[in-house]
Parts: structure tokens; C-alpha cells; sequence
């Protein structure tokens, strides 16, 4: 049987074309107009598709924060990638740090010091990663201003591998930065062996010397205040035990600094001391029992009398005295023995007088003792409260 020769396709032309595509657009349009209408509600809201996307672990931008909420794809990746059973040590030390490198490249420094330490903790066995792990941790401490910290992981890093050039160069700046001076220099000098003409390592060398001799000069000067200091409390407390002054809390032949501190914050810097004439100078409180206020005396010397201070303060009349009654003529001061009387002290006579009264007792470094207007009815009222 002979082959049937089949007829030719004639080509379609450009404007047949069109009119096809014209209809199948027209038929799609219509197929989808035909479709059931359904509410997506699958979908990012509207005014919050940034906030969710950056949740996503395929766009987000930044690393979660401790305490956020994960994606459970990104939980998901998380689990695989630091999964013990998944991964080698070496594996995942390194996916420690890469988390690390990644933090700290956005100056997480926190959370990159977290990063490090897991990888660190892997315990992965190869020298080259530890060291470089212990030397990007220093690194993260250096930036939060942990210079002991990153001092001890520059010196773990170089305890691995002792020719770590940034190593040797962040322990040299630790060093300087705690003012172990020298520490600093025989560090500089250990970069300088193989890097003689390293400018930033030379300035870091000789600022180094220059602050090492500032700090013995310190030093020096600090040793001797701290001497003259304890010469000078050495001396008040000798010069209180020649004068037979109760101080309490005093053994017989010792009595502590600590006991002569005030304990009132008005004069808290204005403890006992002693001036050129070896006189003693105290801080003294005046107590009015009738107004229930005080006053401070800042310093009291042992040699002046009551009737001098008195003076001072009444002055002129102060506020709280309405009837302007505290005249420094008339005017009585007492003091209360540990057996709950009242001495009665004579304004003429001086502070080391009254001090040297039996049974006055120095309490808190500070002298203390009550002013009442002579013959007052506060007065009689208060003399009669202890008469009882």
C-alpha cells in the first residue's frame, strides 16, 4: 500500500497568533472568575509581615535573643546542627564557633563569649581550633572591658600555641589596661623578637615603662601616707590612755581605732585628731532634749570650755528658740552615766575636764551632752524624770 502524502500545515500568521492569545487570556479570566471564593487566612498579617518574616530562619537578619520565642524551623535547625549524636566534636565546635564569629561580627559580645565557651566546653581535641577559640573569646572579653577575663583566655591560647601573634598582642594590652606594667612589656617584647619594627607594639612597650615608673611613685607615696596615717592613729590612741579618757568598748591598755570613728553622718569626716600642740580635737554633739534637735560640733579642742563653744553657737538666737531662752549666761550642761544619772558639768570648765569626769564615757568617737536653760521648767521636768 503506498503512503498517503499528508497535507502541509500552513504556518499561522502574526495576526492569528494574537487572536490566540487573545482567547486563551479570556478563557483563564473566566476559569478564575468561575473559582469558589475562600478568605486566605494562612498568610503574615498584613501589618505585622516584617515582624513575622524576620521570625523566619530563611530572612531573618539577626541571631534570636536568649529568651525568644523560636521559629520551630529555626528550633528545628538548631537541634540538627548542635546535636551531639549528629555531629563530630570537631564539627561541632566549629558550629559553636561560627555562632560566635557571627555575634561577634554584629558586636554581640555577650552572646559570643556563650558561643565560644560551648565550643570550648566540645573539647574537640584539635590544638589549632581551641587555641583560636580561647584567643575570639579573649577577644569578646577585650571589647566588654573583661581584661582579667581575656588575660586568662590570651594565656590559655598561648599555652597551646605559644607563637599566637594576636594572642600575645591582646595579653600585652590586657596587662596594661590591669597595671601589671611589667607583665605588659616582657609580653611586647616576646612580639618585638620576631617583629622589631611593630610600632603599635613599641608605643604599647614604652607607655608600658613610662606608667611602670608612675606607679612605683605612687606606690612610694601611698606606702608613706599609709605609714604617717598609722603613726598619727597610733598617737591619738596613746595620747587618750595618758589622758585616763573612757572610751567604749576599750580593753585596759587598747583601745581600736574603729571605736573613735563618729557615728553620727554629720561627722562622720571629723574623727578625733590630734593638732601641732598635740591637743586633741573632738567632734561633739550638744543635745536639747526640750526641742528634741542637736547640734554638732565639728571640732571641740580639749583645752577650750564649754562657755566658749556655747557662745558660738548662741550667737544669735536660732530659729527653733521662739522665746529666745538659750542665753549663753544661762544656760546648764549635763551629761547621763551608765547607771541612768545625771552629772551636771560646769560650763567654765574644759572639754578634757569634763571628759575626765568619773563615769563619762566617750561613745561612737563622739562626746556628747545635754543643754538645758538654767532653772527652766523643761529643765526641772527633766531633772525629775531621772531623780525617779
Amino acid at each position: 500500500m503506498e503512503n498517503e502524502e499528508k497535507p502541509v500545515k500552513k504556518p499561522m500568521t502574526h495576526e492569528e497568533r494574537l487572536e490566540l492569545a487573545d482567547k486563551l487570556d479570556r478563557e483563564l479570566d473566566e476559569f478564575i472568575e468561575k473559582l469558589p471564593r475562600r478568605k486566605y487566612d494562612e498568610g503574615w498579617p498584613e501589618d505585622r509581615w516584617e515582624e513575622e518574616m524576620e521570625k523566619h530562619p530563611f530572612f531573618m537578619t539577626q541571631a534570636p535573643k536568649p529568651g525568644q520565642e523560636l521559629h520551630p524551623l529555626y528550633e528545628g535547625l538548631q537541634q540538627l546542627k548542635y546535636d551531639p549524636d549528629e555531629n563530630e566534636p570537631e564539627e561541632l565546635a566549629t558550629s559553636y564557633k561560627e555562632d560566635g564569629n557571627f555575634n561577634f561580627k554584629h558586636k554581640n559580645y555577650r552572646l559570643a563569649v556563650v558561643a565560644y565557651t560551648e565550643a570550648i566546653k566540645v573539647k574537640c581535641g584539635k590544638p589549632e581550633i581551641e587555641a583560636t577559640l580561647f584567643n575570639n573569646r579573649a577577644a569578646s572579653h577585650y571589647f566588654l572591658k573583661n581584661y582579667r577575663s581575656s588575660l586568662m583566655d590570651c594565656e590559655s591560647a598561648l599555652k597551646i600555641n605559644p607563637d599566637y601573634d594576636k594572642a600575645l598582642s591582646r595579653a600585652a594590652n590586657c596587662c596594661f589596661h590591669l597595671k601589671q606594667y611589667i607583665k605588659a612589656v616582657d609580653y611586647c617584647d616576646k612580639i618585638l623578637e620576631k617583629q622589631k619594627d611593630n610600632k603599635e607594639i613599641l608605643e604599647l612597650r614604652q607607655n608600658s615603662i613610662n606608667a611602670a615608673k608612675l606607679k612605683e611613685r605612687d606606690d612610694r607615696k601611698n606606702e608613706a601616707a599609709a605609714k604617717r596615717k598609722a603613726k598619727e592613729e597610733e598617737d591619738i590612741i596613746k595620747e587618750i590612755i595618758n589622758r585616763g579618757y573612757n572610751i567604749e568598748g576599750r580593753t585596759k591598755a587598747h583601745i581600736s581605732i574603729e571605736k573613735l570613728e563618729p557615728c553620727f553622718p554629720e561627722l562622720m569626716h571629723n574623727r578625733v585628731f590630734l593638732d601641732p600642740s598635740s591637743t586633741l580635737v573632738w567632734p561633739v554633739v550638744f543635745v536639747y532634749p526640750e526641742y528634741k534637735i542637736m547640734d554638732y560640733i565639728q571640732q571641740f579642742s580639749e583645752k577650750q570650755t564649754f562657755s566658749e563653744h556655747l557662745a558660738l553657737v548662741f550667737e544669735s538666737f536660732p530659729d527653733w528658740d521662739e522665746d529666745k531662752k538659750y542665753i549663753p549666761g544661762n544656760i546648764n550642761i549635763y551629761f547621763e552615766t551608765p547607771r541612768k544619772k545625771i552629772i551636771s558639768i560646769d560650763v567654765n570648765k574644759t572639754l578634757s575636764d569634763a571628759l575626765k569626769t568619773r563615769d563619762y564615757i566617750i561613745r561612737g568617737g563622739t562626746p556628747s551632752f545635754i543643754v538645758m536653760v538654767r532653772e527652766s521648767p523643761a529643765e526641772k521636768r527633766f531633772l525629775q524624770e531621772y531623780s525617779i
